[in-house]
């Protein structure tokens, strides 16, 4: 089955408009859906040590959120909302010394009331809370680069004036520890790895007691794609060398997050551990480093579906999307997750 084949008739099940604790709920207890082959479980993410065995390898991805949605004024007075995604690839500075420094490049949008704004900002110059934003030029038909300066480090000057990256389907302005996984520890995305966000540091400690191993690889996360046509678009990924031989070890590598595979397949193909990775992940490739996934549900138009079908037979996969519809799983970085086993 092709890729578009695939995609076609998949369905998308309700949103989570909040985070599980403001249902009720710990982090680890929304609902974890294992597929693996003929067979659909039920379970909660804190059941994930009791389904995974001795000799696996989970590995996170620990970048941290960033306080990335300001809000500035043109110089016509023109009030508007910008998205930061990505340090400018182009500009050859790491997220890291961008984020310590007072004048660096970023891939970014402006947002509209109905989503990204397309409107021409060429040349524009946004100011907000004593910065300056300096549009360049446009990137994509909804990215544009420009030079972002803080009166003091970036990292702070985000900390004390922006904030997190939300979307329609939130019923409130959560604060950004909501959008922050327990595992974080590197700044840089703009948007939570979020398959990581139900495993807490209870479900570690189990796992762990379990002697399943646990190793950790960063990759910051731009801006997800709404585009149906959009691909993934370059994003830094860090890949320690204690990972390199944890994975070289395991007897299954099972991926918390697309962003995990990403990151792994980057370093191995290349043999590089860290930089700048394109890789774009579809149904027909052959992964060398993972076996599983730990991932959220994604809506039928989204890229990662794509990456999806290169871990799971398309005949699982649409199985799992049919029972999550039926059961009533819920979409998006506060919702449920989805276990593919081998």
């Amino acid at each position: 089955m092709t890729g578009p084949a695939l995609l076609a008739g998949l369905p998308e099940g309700p949103a989570a408009t909040g985070p599980a604790e403001a249902r009720g709920l710990a982090r680890d207890g929304v609902r974890m859906m294992v597929a693996t082959g003929d067979r659909i479980e039920h379970r909660t993410a804190r059941r994930l040590p009791a389904v995974l065995r001795p000799g696996d390898l989970l590995v996170l991805n620990t970048s941290d959120t960033l306080p990335a949605a300001l809000t500035g004024v043109t110089a016509a007075g023109e009030r508007v909302a910008v998205h930061l995604s990505t340090v400018d690839p182009d500009s050859g500075v790491e997220p890291a010394a961008a984020l310590a420094g007072t004048r660096s490049r970023w891939v970014l949008e402006f947002r509209g009331p109905a989503g990204p704004s397309t409107a021409d900002r060429a040349g524009a110059v946004v100011t907000a809370h004593g910065a300056r934003i300096t549009v360049r030029g446009r990137r994509t038909a909804r990215f544009w680069t420009a030079d972002v300066d803080t009166p003091g480090p970036l990292l702070d000057w985000l900390r004390r004036t922006g904030e997190p990256v939300r979307y329609g389907y939130a019923a409130a302005p959560w604060p950004l520890a909501a959008y922050r996984t327990d595992h974080a520890d590197t700044p840089g995305s703009a948007e939570m790895p979020s398959a990581g966000r139900p495993v807490t540091t209870r479900v570690l400690r189990d796992l762990r007691r379990r002697g399943i191993a646990v190793a950790t690889v960063v990759l910051h996360c731009g801006l997800s794609s709404p585009e149906a046509a959009e691909p993934p678009y370059p994003e830094w990924y860090s890949v320690p060398p204690s990972t390199l031989a944890a994975v070289a070890r395991a007897d299954r590598v099972v991926a918390v997050g697309t962003t995990v595979v990403r990151a792994l397949e980057s370093a191995a193909r290349t043999g590089r551990a860290a930089g700048w990775t394109d890789l774009v992940i579809g149904p027909d490739d052959r992964l060398s480093t993972v076996h599983g996934l730990l991932t959220g549900w994604h809506p039928p138009q989204a890229s990662h579906l794509r990456m999806l079908a290169a871990v799971a037979d398309p005949a699982l996969l649409r199985r799992s999307y049919a029972a999550a519809a039926e059961h009533g799983y819920r979409w998006h970085e506060f919702g449920d997750v989805h276990l593919i086993l081998p």
